[in-house]
């Protein structure tokens, strides 16, 4: 196996960031104000909307997806994760699919990070590397992540067909038939974040220490889980960086860009990262939920009212995905497909 050069710690460190008057910076935000939406109670799909306008993301409780699921995948995820880095190595690297280790991509970036790209479509991934890692019996671990995938699948599902009652479109899966489809590009990620010694002497100077740099989903909606290790920080419309609280329990769920353009902006989609730190590890696990290669990405008819324009040119996923997998992670990847305005 060839040997690959460790890059230098400082390239995973923020610059120092700047003072503001913003008092989210004085007391960070404790979210009453982020959305914590109860998927049981009857005024969810208004909530649910207000969101995603608002926001871009929000925090669920009450999802449906059996603890008993989730705690299954985080300890077979511990379990690969804490094994010798030779032996994790063979499961990579990820092409598409695979083990992944501080390069994110191919464009330069570079993350405090550890990671598993798999295939959601698991029966139709046979060979797929990261599974010959658990040797004594790979099986086992296919079956844990495909029980998870499909419980949290099904309530990004839900969330999508809510989202479509509320707005009044006449067909309700009009956004979920994408994930449904046979043929939908999602995928499946595990997200481990070990502790990182060096960070008190750079947190002195007023840098953080980037596991996954800031960027924007591409896909129609990203449902994320993690352990109870704070680093997830979203940005808010005027560029405040604001950390949302740990919990093992919930999931939290991002707007992503294709959802964004179908509803021709009025959903945003959310700018993340995730910050690591000295003494904790991060286990995170999100499925991004995508359409298929060749579905077309526009503003729904429906929702085009009166004299209401298209903010975006027309594009399949293929093309968007491409687009935004040959960029640098904190690229605005949608500035390519938006339709120059004229007054």
């Amino acid at each position: 196996m060839v040997a690959i050069s460790k890059p230098p710690i400082e390239l995973f460190f923020s610059k120092p960031s700047k003072p503001t008057n913003n008092n989210n910076n004085n007391n960070p935000l404790s979210f009453p104000t982020i959305p914590i939406i109860d998927l049981s109670k009857s005024d969810s799909k208004h909530l649910l909307v207000k969101a995603c306008q608002e926001f871009g993301f929000f925090k669920v409780i009450n999802h449906g997806v059996p603890m008993q699921s989730i705690k299954k995948l985080e300890s077979q995820a511990t379990k690969f994760f804490s094994s010798p880095l030779s032996l994790k190595q063979k499961s990579g690297p990820p092409n598409p699919f695979g083990y992944g280790n501080r390069r994110l991509g191919t464009n330069g970036d570079f993350g405090w990070v550890e990671y598993l790209l798999l295939n959601a479509k698991l029966e139709s991934d046979h060979n797929s590397p990261p599974f010959s890692v658990f040797e004594e019996n790979p099986e086992d671990f296919r079956c844990v992540v495909n029980d998870y995938v499909t419980s949290v699948k099904k309530m990004a599902c839900e969330i999508l067909e809510m989202l479509a009652d509320e707005m009044g479109l006449e067909a309700r899966n009009v956004f979920s038939k994408l994930l449904m489809d046979e043929e939908s590009d999602s995928v499946f990620r595990v997200n481990y974040y070990p502790p990182c010694p060096e960070v008190q002497e750079h947190e002195s100077k007023g840098k953080k220490l980037i596991g996954f740099g800031e960027h924007t989903d591409p896909q129609i909606i990203s449902v994320l889980r993690s352990n109870n290790t704070s680093g997830l920080e979203i940005s808010l419309r005027d560029g405040t960086w604001v950390p949302v609280p740990s919990d093992s329990s919930s999931f939290f769920v991002n707007v992503g860009d294709s959802l964004q353009v179908m509803t021709n902006g009025r959903f945003k989609s959310v700018k993340h990262r995730v910050v690591a730190n000295s003494s904790k590890s991060r286990l995170s696990m999100i499925y991004f939920g995508g359409p298929p290669l060749s579905e077309k990405i526009a503003p729904l008819d429906s929702l085009m009212v009166g004299e209401e324009a298209s903010l975006y040119k027309e594009f399949t996923w293929f093309e968007y995905r491409k687009s935004a997998f040959n960029s640098r992670l904190s690229d605005n990847r949608l500035s390519l497909f938006e339709k120059i305005r004229t007054t």
